[in-house]
């Protein structure tokens, strides 16, 4: 077992990691930047190595300061967290070249599953139900007009090298094509270096539901069910429930299998999710994998009953899984709480907080790095706790959800508490009636503003 794990990340998911190896009496060290002097993760850990100012590209993202935080403190082990270099092939093999643990996916995992048409073209090989689209990367606009003509309108056109929802375009005719193929272009070149697209037959009507696994060093692979995330803003995950109230057991076991079949075709290590969109006919499609843990996975811990960080930290020391799969057994729901303004389009809303009261109680939990006095600083997204309700039923865990919001008192800058408030009572997302496209009729009423 690893010795010394070093965090590779900041806020509640660095803080979540040292909790965990604190209970498994592994030392962490913790990597901040100037910006983060003050956060919770630095404090609780047993060391701290300031890696460089405010700017990501300076210091969360500055792989050679992270590897020389781990030598000169002789970390055995790295963990990514989510985000910032969680699926960066680069800084899982320079970890391995130094004879340092990523707590993670191999490079050669996170390359295969990273491109969007790489991990397609993988899924079907595998057989995995995967979306009609187009074979491979488009070759130029003609290769597009063609695909699109013959898969039939609407369409989406997705950045290979894309994410958080940057160079993807739905396309209902053929007139708007052109400046999608684009615009798409500009900004996934812009954003991520690479302008490849592929494209794929738009679902109507979808559900956004990812399947939790667990592979091991042996090949060996296990699920341990789904999660619904399809409450979205501009691709942005806001909630997530799981079970998830579109589910039937059917559809689970079938969901199961092929995330299980996925994992296992590629030798998968560690934790991940298989994601899938669902369409009204209950088909299922295979979106891309993500190989590192996931914001929401605390839901899944809290209906099983089931460490994932440490599943993680198990797995990259070599101990196998019992390769059981998990099913829920009770209904959670977890709000991300945001610093942003949900009256002015969620605009972010970084500052000092002057006052905090975070609610409790039977079945609460909160995953936060912030505190009364902390200052939440510009440079990062904007989230800053993650709010976690555990109940028997749907029902009564919407309506500790509920309970649990009205308490959770958050001064001095704006958050998305009202927003979820008022989820939690709207008609259709409390019938389980909502897709990704939930959020586009969605209008804050004033009615909830005295409750921030």
């Amino acid at each position: 077992m690893f010795k010394k794990i070093l965090i590779a990340n900041r806020g509640e998911i660095a803080l979540r990691v040292i909790r965990t190896c604190k209970e498994m009496g592994i030392q962490t060290v913790a990597v901040y930047s100037k910006a983060d002097a003050d956060s919770l993760h630095v404090r609780f850990a047993d060391e701290a190595v300031c890696i460089g100012p405010a700017p990501s590209s300076d210091s969360y993202l500055k792989i050679s300061n992270i590897i020389a935080a781990a030598e000169i403190t002789n970390a055995d082990a790295i963990h990514p967290g989510y985000g910032f270099l969680a699926e960066n092939s680069k800084f899982s093999k320079i970890c391995q070249e130094h004879d340092i643990k990523f707590i993670g996916a191999s490079p050669e995992m996170i390359d295969r599953m990273g491109d969007k048409a790489s991990a397609r073209a993988t899924m079907q090989s595998a057989g995995v139900p995967c979306i009609p689209g187009s074979d491979g990367l488009l070759d130029d606009y003609a290769d597009c007009l063609k695909t699109a003509k013959s898969m039939g309108f609407p369409v989406m056109l997705k950045a290979t090298a894309g994410g958080g929802g940057k160079g993807m375009r739905a396309v209902w005719k053929e007139e708007q094509l052109q400046d999608a193929w684009d615009s798409a272009r500009q900004e996934s070149k812009a954003a991520f270096g690479n302008d490849g697209m592929y494209m794929e037959k738009l679902i109507e009507e979808p559900r956004h539901i990812e399947i939790q696994v667990v592979g091991d060093s042996k090949g060996k692979a296990c699920h341990l069910s789904e999660r619904d995330c399809s409450v979205q803003r501009r691709h942005q995950k806001l909630t997530e429930e799981t079970p998830s109230p579109f589910m039937t057991d059917e559809l689970r076991e079938k969901m199961g299998e092929a995330a299980v079949k996925a994992a296992e075709y590629i030798k998968y290590e560690g934790a991940g999710t298989v994601e899938f969109l669902v369409d009204k006919h209950r088909n299922f499609y295979f979106m891309e994998m993500n190989t590192r843990i996931q914001v929401e996975h605390p839901i899944t811990e809290q209906v099983i009953d089931y460490d994932l960080i440490r599943e993680q930290i198990l797995v990259a020391a070599g101990v196998p899984i019992s390769g059981k799969n998990y099913f829920p057994k009770l209904h959670s729901v977890e709000c991300r709480i945001n610093a942003e303004d949900p009256y002015n389009g969620f605009r972010p809303s970084p500052g000092k907080i002057t006052n905090l009261h975070a609610p409790g109680g039977h079945g609460v939990r909160i995953d936060t790095h912030v505190y009364s006095g902390y200052s939440i600083p510009p440079n990062y997204d904007s989230m800053i706790a993650k709010l976690i309700t555990t109940a028997q039923t749907r029902e009564e865990a919407i309506n500790k959800m509920k309970r649990a919001l009205d308490e959770f008192v958050i001064e001095g800058v704006k958050t998305t508490i009202p927003f979820h408030r008022q989820l939690m009572d709207h008609p259709d997302y409390l019938a389980g009636n909502y897709t990704t496209k939930f959020m586009e009729d969605f209008v804050m009423d004033d009615k909830y503003k005295d409750e921030e």
